[in-house]
C-alpha cells in the first residue's frame, strides 16, 4: 500500500505541471490558436491538399479562409481514401496508419477518420492526461492512482487494410497506452479488445468485480449497463459497496442530463462527474470545474477552430468566424482543422459559448435531426431511408411521423419511440416495424450495435396516429403553415409526450 501512495503521489505531483500551461493557452488563447494555424500550414504545405490549395502562400487567417474551402466528410472522402491505400502526403505529412471508424455520414454506413501519429500522441492522448491532470488540480485530495480506472470503449477490435489500421477510436487508444496506463486500468487490454459485445461485457465483468476502482470512464448508456450487470452478478445493492473508493465518472459522447440520477441512485453515494467532449476527429473539451455544466474548449491539441453561426448555416455562402469573433450565447457549428489532416472539416456538432475569458463551451446537438441519446447518433437520413424500405415492403404511406429516446429506467434497456400517422396502414404493423428497425441496423453501424441483443436499445416502440393528430397539434399551438412542424426526430421528449396524450 506505501508503494501505491507513493506512486499517486509522483503522478500527481508530474501531471499537474501541466496546470501551468493550460492556464497559458487561456490567457493567451488567439495567440495560442493562430500558432497552431499556421504551424499547421507549414507542415501541410508539401502534401497534395496543400498544394491544391496553395498552403505556402497564405500568411493571414483572411488568406486562409478565402482560399481553403469548408468542406463536409464526402467533399473529405477522395482523400481520406487515398491515405487509407497507402498513399504518402495526402493532406497530412507522411503515412497515416490508424483510421477510426465511425458511422452518421450521409450517404455510407460509415466514416473513417485519419488519426495521425501527431493527432494520436498530442491530441488524444495528450488530452487523456490533462483530463486526469485537471481532476486531480482540482481535487489535491484525490486517491485516483492508488486504485483501478475502469474504461469502457465501444467495439474495440482493430482490422487491417491495405497497409492500415481501422476500428472504434477507443480501439486505437487502447492499442497504443504507454504501459503505464496498463498498470492503473481494468479491464485488461486483452478483455478490452474483444471484438464481440456480450462476450466482451461478460468478460469485463470478471474481472471489474473482483478490483478496488477508483474512477470510471466511459458513454453513460453503455457505462449503465456494465454497472447493472456488474451488480446482477454480485450481491451488493449499489456500486459504493462493491467500490467503496470510487470517486469520478469521467463521462462524455452522449447527453449526461437524463442519467445523472439513474447513476446517482445505482452508485449509492456522491462522487464527482466531469465530462469531456472527445470524437474521432479530435478532443476538443473538458470540464475543468467542479459541478459546472461547461467545458473548456482546449487549444493547444493542434486543432485550429472556426464557427459558423447557426442562423446562418444553410446559406450558400455562410459566415465563417474564428474564436476571436465568437459570441457568448449564440449557437455555432463547429469547424475544424487538425493535426490528423482534416481542413476546414464541418463535423457537424453545435456549440454554445457560455464564456469567452476563458473560451468554455456546451454542446448544444447537431446540424441536422438527430436522436443520439444512447451514441446511436440517427440521422434524419437514416430514418426516412429505412421508413421508405418498411412502406415498400409492407404497401404502407406515411403522411407525418415524429421519434424520439425511452431512457433507460431500472435494469431496462432503452429504445426509440415513434408515432407514425399512416396514409395507409400497413397490412402487418409487426413486418413494418421489423423492416424499419433492419433497415436502420443495415445503415446506421451505431444504431446496429447499440439494438446489439437489446442490451441498450430495445425494439422500437410504435404507435398509429389518429386522423390529423399532428395538423391538430400545431392547430393548438397557432403554429399552422409556413415552416411550422413537428421535428421528425428529437434526443427529448418535448413533442412526443404531448402528441401522445393527444392520440389517447
Amino acid at each position: 500500500m506505501a508503494t501505491k501512495a507513493l506512486f499517486n503521489t509522483v503522478v500527481n505531483w508530474f501531471i499537474r505541471q501541466r496546470i501551468d500551461q493550460i492556464q497559458n493557452f487561456m490567457d493567451h488563447p488567439i495567440e495560442t490558436q493562430k500558432g497552431i494555424l499556421f504551424s499547421q500550414l507549414f507542415h501541410a504545405e508539401d502534401t497534395e491538399y496543400g498544394r491544391k490549395y496553395g498552403f505556402n502562400s497564405i500568411s493571414s487567417y483572411q488568406d486562409f479562409k478565402n482560399k481553403v474551402p469548408v468542406v463536409t466528410y464526402e467533399e473529405m472522402e477522395p482523400y481520406i481514401e487515398k491515405a487509407r491505400q497507402g498513399q504518402k502526403d495526402v493532406s497530412w505529412p507522411g503515412y497515416i496508419k490508424h483510421f477510426a471508424k465511425s458511422s452518421g455520414t450521409t450517404n455510407a454506413k460509415s466514416k473513417f477518420i485519419p488519426i495521425s501519429a501527431e493527432s494520436l500522441e498530442y491530441c488524444h492522448m495528450k488530452a487523456g492526461k490533462d483530463m486526469v491532470s485537471i481532476y486531480a488540480n482540482n481535487h489535491p485530495e484525490n486517491q485516483l492512482f492508488n486504485y483501478k480506472n475502469l474504461r469502457l470503449g465501444g467495439s474495440s477490435e482493430l482490422y487491417a487494410d491495405f497497409n492500415t489500421k481501422f476500428g472504434d477510436l477507443s480501439a486505437i487508444l487502447i492499442d497504443n497506452l504507454p504501459f503505464w496506463v496498463e498498470i492503473t486500468t481494468t479491464p485488461s487490454k486483452k478483455v478490452s479488445l474483444m471484438g464481440e459485445w456480450e462476450s466482451k461485457l461478460n468478460a469485463i465483468t470478471s474481472e471489474v468485480k473482483n478490483e478496488d476502482v477508483g474512477s470510471i470512464l466511459g458513454v453513460p448508456s453503455w457505462m449503465m449497463v456494465l454497472l447493472q450487470r456488474v451488480l446482477k452478478e454480485t450481491d451488493y445493492n449499489n456500486i459504493s459497496e462493491l467500490w467503496p473508493n470510487l470517486e469520478v465518472f469521467f463521462h462524455g459522447g452522449i447527453s449526461f442530463k437524463p442519467y445523472k440520477e439513474q447513476f446517482k441512485q445505482i452508485i449509492g453515494k456522491n462522487i464527482n462527474y466531469y465530462e469531456i467532449y472527445n470524437a474521432s476527429e479530435g478532443f476538443f473539451g473538458i470540464q475543468d470545474r467542479p459541478n459546472s455544466d461547461e467545458m473548456l474548449l482546449m487549444l493547444d491539441y493542434g486543432i485550429f477552430y472556426e464557427f459558423i453561426p447557426m442562423d446562418q448555416f444553410h446559406f450558400s455562402n455562410p459566415k465563417v468566424v474564428s474564436l476571436e469573433d465568437v459570441e457568448v450565447g449564440k449557437n455555432y457549428a463547429m469547424v475544424i482543422t487538425t493535426n490528423g489532416g482534416l481542413w476546414r472539416y464541418l463535423i457537424g456538432d453545435t456549440v454554445i459559448f457560455t464564456s469567452i475569458n476563458p473560451f468554455r463551451i456546451k454542446i448544444t446537438g447537431r446540424t441536422k435531426h438527430y436522436i443520439n441519446a444512447f451514441g446511436e447518433e440517427l440521422m434524419i437520413t437514416n430514418v426516412e431511408s429505412a421508413l421508405s424500405k418498411a412502406c415498400e415492403e409492407t404497401n404502407a404511406s406515411v403522411s407525418d411521423f415524429t421519434g424520439a429516446p425511452v431512457f433507460m429506467k431500472d435494469n431496462e434497456g432503452g429504445a426509440h419511440e415513434w408515432i407514425f400517422e399512416f396514409c395507409e396502414k400497413p397490412g402487418d404493423l409487426e413486418h413494418f416495424i421489423d423492416v424499419f428497425d433492419n433497415h436502420l441496423k443495415s445503415i446506421n453501424s451505431d444504431y446496429e450495435a447499440k439494438r446489439y441483443n437489446n442490451i441498450t436499445l430495445k425494439r422500437p416502440i410504435v404507435h398509429i396516429a389518429k386522423e390529423k393528430l399532428f395538423y391538430n397539434w400545431l392547430e393548438s399551438k397557432g403554429k399552422l403553415g409556413g415552416q411550422n412542424k413537428v421535428p421528425r426526430l428529437s434526443n427529448d421528449r418535448e413533442y412526443i409526450d404531448p402528441l401522445l396524450e393527444l392520440n389517447k
